[in-house]
């Protein structure tokens, strides 16, 4: 049975007007527009939002692959967010062999994941090469005091900078950058605190 622990989100275990509910789901709605081809949803928790892109753009998809590194959880998705385009699976983010198990894709979404692992040039490495030419990298994470600075939340490892999180992507051919307050998702604009940011990138 999983637990609702304030940081991975079950929406049926939370108030539908939860403030983190609803910018976890603005997210994903967000990402329907990359969304194409084969798609993988790494670090997707219970699978509500693999569901949700699988459904909007069904006719579209190659299919889902929604990897999480918990296997209760997985199970979890397996059986509440079931859709015949999303295969639920189990593996870890970090791993250095993903490429080589998950294949490629056309599109790669990784949301509020970055700031969970200590080594994120493993974790970008990896995305990188599992994308397509012309693949599309949907990624978001809350912003902080920077690397090796502590975090306002234990489940964090840190929280990257602004201009930390910027330079992550100098990689991909095509980069804009995103910003999120509640469930308001736009570019930047000045005066305006964000505390999260959206890279939309292409390889």
């Amino acid at each position: 049975m999983l637990t609702y622990t304030g940081e991975r989100v079950i929406p049926e275990m939370m108030n539908p007007m939860n403030g983190l509910l609803l910018e976890h789901i603005a997210r994903y709605q967000f990402a329907i527009d990359y969304a194409n081809g084969r798609v993988l949803d790494l670090a997707g928790g219970v699978g509500y939002g693999a569901q949700l892109v699988a459904k909007a753009k069904h006719e579209e998809l190659e299919g889902v692959i929604a990897v999480d590194s918990d296997g209760e959880t997985i199970r979890y998705a397996k059986h509440r967010y079931y859709h015949p385009k999303v295969t639920y699976l189990q593996e870890d983010a970090c791993d250095p062999l993903l490429p080589q198990k998950l294949g490629m894709f056309d599109s790669i979404i990784s949301f509020e994941t970055i700031e969970h692992l200590p080594d994120e040039k493993r974790f970008l490495n990896s995305l990188y090469q599992m994308l397509n030419p012309g693949g599309k990298l949907i990624l978001s994470t809350p912003f902080g005091h920077g690397r090796g600075k502590p975090s306002s939340t234990p489940f964090h490892v840190h929280q990257l900078s602004w201009d930390e999180f910027h330079e992550l992507f100098d990689q991909y051919s095509l980069k804009r950058f995103y910003y999120q307050r509640g469930v308001l998702i736009e570019p930047s604009r000045n005066g305006i605190h964000y505390p999260i940011g959206i890279a939309v990138c292409e390889k």
